[in-house]
């Protein structure tokens, strides 16, 4: 594409975003990059129609921009996420200064961020607990056979459970399961952790049964799904259909947590349209980061909304929470 039909479908693309209505040759002409008559842009307009970058929804009408359309945008002016506003940055500097509590209130506080930032929806998934490693575990009497066994992970979560025990062997050799569980299972996974011997036979019991309460209680935790913002991403769509669909579809943690995920794994940040393969979301575009803790990937983070979302807008958004949110649960 050269630089002038560039240049108009840049100028289309940036009037659709902003007004919702079709972009004509006038709106176009007035843009400074556009150096020459009505007629030769809309003959490139219907050029770039052909190509099936652009759509002409009514006769007569302007032109809107399809999913080709707004990935070469995307493509062409956005390869690297643009800095906040003043306004927005601040607003983010606030949140996390502020940003302390259990890991789930925290995500589900950076999905309500998320959603005053851009006006979208947005989608915050926890870490998952599968794949999370150990960073401390710890074994405390609580009554003469009975113990509590807790394991911190390096996602910031939280592992409680109860161990019933044969006999009360004193605080001494609790502290000694604890050293044992520490060297055996710390940097490792909950699932793939092994306690192996230690020759002393009761210490050994305490320490297999502290790992299998731990791995009851972890087996029935999925990776959580915070959803803000419905109401307002709703207001984006006009008709009515659109809208039961996406929030059905918002509904479906499952299909959101593998939506996410394959975004990123196809190597992008952008998903628009038909591009991330689920129906109901046709007419939706979805930015998405990944966050990390410890230099680890720990979940992800996005904004849905429609095609025409303000995307240097989203772009910037989403980019600089996850790094913020990656900096302040790495910090604990």
């Amino acid at each position: 594409m050269d630089e002038r039909r560039t240049a108009i479908l840049r100028a289309v693309v940036e009037g659709y975003i902003e007004t919702a209505q079709p972009v004509g040759s006038a709106a176009v002409a007035r843009e400074a990059d556009v150096k020459v008559s009505s007629a030769t842009i809309r003959n490139e307009m219907a050029a770039l129609e052909q190509d099936g970058y652009l759509v002409q929804p009514h006769t007569s009408a302007g032109r809107i921009p399809t999913d080709k359309g707004y990935r070469h945008f995307v493509d062409s002016f956005l390869p690297q996420p643009g800095p906040l506003d003043a306004g927005r940055r601040q607003q983010v500097g606030a949140f996390f200064a502020k940003a302390h509590g259990a890991l789930e209130d925290m995500l589900h506080s950076t999905s309500k961020l998320l959603t005053d930032l851009t006006d979208y929806a947005a989608v915050v998934v926890g870490p998952s607990h599968d794949e999370a490693r150990l960073r401390s575990i710890q074994v405390v009497g609580l009554a003469a056979r009975t113990a509590l066994v807790v394991a911190v992970l390096e996602s910031g979560v939280v592992e409680k459970a109860t161990v019933d025990l044969a006999d009360d062997i004193g605080d001494e050799r609790l502290s000694a399961a604890t050293a044992h569980l520490s060297h055996a299972l710390v940097g490792s996974t909950l699932a793939a952790g092994d306690v192996g011997t230690t020759g002393d036979g009761q210490l050994d019991d305490v320490c297999k049964a502290a790992l299998n309460a731990l791995r009851e209680a972890h087996s029935v935790e999925a990776a959580p799904v915070f959803v803000g913002g419905t109401s307002r991403m709703a207001a984006s769509f006009d008709a009515v259909e659109t809208v039961r669909q996406v929030l059905s579809t918002l509904e479906q943690q499952y299909v959101v947590v593998g939506l996410l995920r394959d975004v990123l794994d196809r190597g992008l940040s952008v998903s628009i349209g038909a591009e991330h393969r689920v129906e109901s979301l046709a007419e939706c575009s979805i930015v998405v980061y990944p966050y990390e803790v410890e230099g680890q990937p720990a979940g992800t983070i996005g904004v849905l909304g429609p095609t025409r979302m303000h995307y240097p807008e989203a772009l910037a958004a989403v980019a600089v929470v996850s790094k913020r949110l990656s900096q302040r649960l790495t910090e604990g």
